[in-house]
């Protein structure tokens, strides 16, 4: 039986939380005095120096609200820091699920503002073995390494224990079924799913040209296996790992995309649009910032953009058309799509509007209207689950079965 210790709640967490709700304190102010400031334009009545702001006793008050704010928030985090020192966080103890479960939710939302900001709450990138981190500083003790790599990558919002799931009495986990059948050690990305794409692709490469390094015995072939973002961003990696010529894309035998929005995601073209139409009347003006706070990586999701030069960092909240830059699947990797959808079977509804609840049928397939964008994912390398939702896919004895006649 297991000993381990999980801990729900750090002293660390609580001045986490107070410097994000210092920040939220902020925001809501902003707000708050940009609907009072649109409602004084209406009468005619002259407005701060800044657009959004109000002056005089109105303005007064309001910056004392965010003085206070501030003086709290630093009184705060004071106390708090010295409530750690007191209770030094034990690095060596693992999250336990439900609060790695609210650090990954939380990371998806507004993760990139966690990593600028260092809020504790930030997940770093690490590959997990069995449970725990691997240490690429340093040669790898792994007992029974296998020279084939399975490594997979988790969606949007998630973790690497979300692989693992429950149907009805049976534990499904596609990575142990297809170590135990193919003999390769499965290993699992935890990330910030807030960050752009195209970062974490970046470090992703970083960490598996250190992990080719310092396995215990040489690598023969490996298998990259993505769920939703997890498929982009390692599209990405193999594109900026053979574009600064690692050695580890050389062993690439197989690239797996479960429901990828390898084109986009409508649920972000949606919040795309709530902030423009927000921004439409000055009074709704002031709430459009809230449209504001999704992550660099959810806005990533509106085209499915993997490289740097695909995003417009001006302004990644503004209507923009597709700009990406077409980019085919990796030449020499067996690459292979796997999508999900509501309907008992495929028709136009169900290609473009009903997918699995989150992507597209054809954006999962990586179809598309402009030949050039097109992925050419041969068609035995296709399969399409019916009757399954986007998370479904997780935990389908179906599709573990299919990657095994793939895989194998």
């Amino acid at each position: 039986m297991s000993t381990t210790h999980h801990t729900h709640l750090r002293a660390v967490d609580l001045r986490a939380a107070a410097q994000l709700l210092t920040q939220a304190t902020h925001g809501a102010t902003r707000v708050v005095e940009g609907v009072h400031r649109a409602v004084l334009d209406t009468v005619g009545l002259p407005g701060g120096p800044t657009p959004g702001r109000t002056r005089g006793l109105t303005g007064l008050v309001y910056r004392g609200v965010h003085g206070v704010t501030a003086l709290a928030g630093l009184g705060a985090e004071a106390v708090l820091a010295r409530v750690e020192q007191r209770f030094p966080a034990d690095t060596a103890t693992p999250d336990s699920p439900q609060r790695l479960a609210m650090r990954s939710a939380l990371n998806g939302v507004m993760g990139d503002r966690l990593a600028t900001q260092g809020n504790s709450l930030a997940l770093p990138m690490t590959l997990q073995h069995a449970g725990q981190p691997l240490d690429l500083s340093s040669p790898l003790t792994v007992p029974d390494a296998s020279p084939r790599l399975l490594v997979m990558l988790h969606g949007l919002c998630m973790n690497d224990q979300q692989w693992t799931s429950d149907q009805g009495g049976q534990t499904v986990n596609h990575g142990e079924a297809l170590a135990q059948a193919l003999g390769c050690t499965p290993l699992y990305l935890r990330y910030n799913t807030g960050r752009h794409i195209a970062d974490n692709g970046r470090e992703f490469a970083d960490q598996m040209e250190a992990l080719l390094a310092r396995w215990p015995v040489p690598v023969q072939e490996i298998a990259l296996l993505g769920h939703s973002m997890g498929g982009l961003v390692a599209r990405s990696a193999v594109h900026q790992a053979q574009a600064r010529r690692l050695g580890w894309p050389a062993r690439l035998r197989h690239l797996v995309c479960l429901g990828t929005p390898h084109h986009g995601a409508p649920l972000e073209r949606a919040g795309q649009w709530l902030h423009i139409l927000l921004g439409t009347t000055s009074y709704t003006a002031p709430l459009a910032s809230l449209a504001r706070l999704r992550s660099a990586g959810i806005t990533d999701l509106r085209h499915g953009q993997v490289r740097r030069d695909d995003r417009a960092e001006s302004d990644r909240f503004t209507h923009t058309e597709d700009r990406r830059q077409p980019l085919p699947l990796p030449a020499g990797v067996g690459c292979y799509a796997v999508a999900a959808t509501t309907a008992t079977r495929r028709s136009t509804v169900a290609e473009r509007l009903l997918g699995d609840g989150l992507v597209p049928l054809r954006s999962a397939l990586g179809e598309h209207d402009d030949p050039a964008h097109r992925l050419d994912f041969p068609t035995d390398h296709q399969w399409v689950a019916y009757r399954t939702g986007h998370l479904g896919l997780l935990g389908s004895p179906a599709v573990t079965a299919q990657l095994l006649r793939w895989l194998r």
